[in-house]
């Protein structure tokens, strides 16, 4: 029987991208979208997660399973605590974005920079790299770096190129003190083209994460 994978999303900026992630890694599944841009709206505006926020997401993954899917993938990082509290009352594997990241930036290094847009996303991003390392048995020193207001500059004003330049300028700075720089929104893909340029491996969450959630739906990892 297909394999039925709903995607919770929260913007459209990165929907086709994922779309095609998916179709591409996992041409086995059937995907269903559940997109709440209003989510990420008040994730922003409350600078981080709120009860009725996690209420919400638990609702979306309790209803996604009882609609019959067989995995749910969260494409916004800044979910994560709630999308925590819901992988609880559900008994199937729920994913987040950057779970593999997280994973691959640990086994790269230990002094690991977090490049964000959205200032909701740094705590979150934090949390899942020192999860991964706890899993590896690593000790990890995580710094932050935020391009604040970048994220409004490509969702609001559509302008990717004002974007790119902003967030890149950051990496440039967090190449500087670490060995690992992931980027914390899904959104940042945009950026893949220029990420060769740096001195240190800078990883983007989208392919790692939909890489994972295909070894977890065939049992290839936990």
């Amino acid at each position: 029987m297909q394999k039925k994978i709903v995607l919770l999303q929260t913007s459209m900026v990165s929907f086709e991208v994922f779309n095609k992630l998916f179709a591409e890694l996992i041409p086995e599944a059937h995907i269903a979208n559940l997109v709440d841009e209003d989510l990420l709206d008040c994730l922003n505006k409350n600078k981080g997660i709120t009860k009725s926020i996690m209420q919400r997401l638990c609702q979306y993954v309790v209803s996604a399973e009882a609609a019959g899917a067989d995995m749910i993938f969260s494409q916004c990082s800044s979910t994560r605590e709630g999308i925590e509290c819901a992988r609880k009352l559900v008994s199937i594997p729920v994913v987040m974005v950057d779970d593999g990241m997280s994973e691959k930036a640990v086994s790269l290094g230990n002094n690991i920079g977090i490049v964000a847009t959205a200032k909701a996303t740094l705590a979150p991003s934090t949390r899942a790299l020192e999860t991964a390392a706890e899993k590896a048995g690593k000790k990890v020193a995580v710094r932050t770096y935020l391009s604040d207001g970048a994220l409004d500059v490509l969702m609001k004003e559509k302008n990717q190129e004002k974007h790119d330049a902003l967030v890149l300028d950051l990496i440039q700075t967090a190449a500087k003190e670490n060995e690992v720089i992931v980027l914390a929104q899904g959104s940042m893909i945009t950026l893949e083209p220029y990420l060769q340029e740096f001195q240190v491996p800078v990883l983007t969450s989208p392919r790692l994460g939909v890489q994972k959630a295909r070894d977890i739906l065939f049992n290839q990892t936990k």
